[in-house]
C-alpha cells in the first residue's frame, strides 16, 4: 500500500492546459502500474491513462494525442499533462497505484488518492 496525494486541478477554459501531480508516500519505482482515472458527474469511474513499470503507456481513446502521463521516480511522483481540454474532460481525477493483479482487476483495487477536481468551462 502507498498513500497518494493528487494536486493541480482547477478551473480552465476549453482549449487550455493543466498538469496534475500525484505524489506517493514511498518509492513508486517498483509499482507495476501508475494510473489516472476520472469520474464525471453521474458517470462511472473511467481509466484515463496508465504508465507501466515496463515503460508501456496506455490511454483511453478520448484523450489520445491530448494527455500525457509520465513519472519522476526520484520525486515519487506521477504527472498527467492535459492539453486541449474539453468540457467533457470535467471530472474528479484520481491517481491509482496497482500491482499486476490489482491492475487487471481495475477499480476499486490498488491504492487511491483523494482526487482533484478539474472543471473545463468558459
Amino acid at each position: 500500500q502507498v498513500h497518494l496525494v493528487e494536486s493541480g486541478g482547477g478551473l480552465v477554459q476549453p482549449g487550455g492546459s493543466l498538469r496534475l501531480s500525484c505524489t506517493g508516500s514511498r518509492s513508486i519505482a517498483s509499482i507495476y502500474a501508475m494510473s489516472w482515472y476520472r469520474q464525471g458527474p453521474g458517470k462511472q469511474r473511467e481509466l484515463v491513462a496508465t504508465l507501466l513499470s515496463t515503460g508501456r503507456l496506455n490511454y483511453v481513446d478520448s484523450v489520445k494525442g491530448r494527455f500525457t502521463i509520465s513519472r519522476d521516480n526520484a520525486k515519487n511522483t506521477v504527472y498527467l499533462q492535459m492539453n486541449s481540454l474539453k468540457p467533457e474532460d470535467t471530472a474528479v481525477y484520481y491517481c491509482n497505484a496497482a500491482g499486476l493483479k490489482d491492475y487487471d482487476l481495475g477499480f476499486p483495487f490498488g491504492s487511491w488518492g483523494q482526487g482533484t477536481q478539474v472543471t473545463v468551462s468558459s
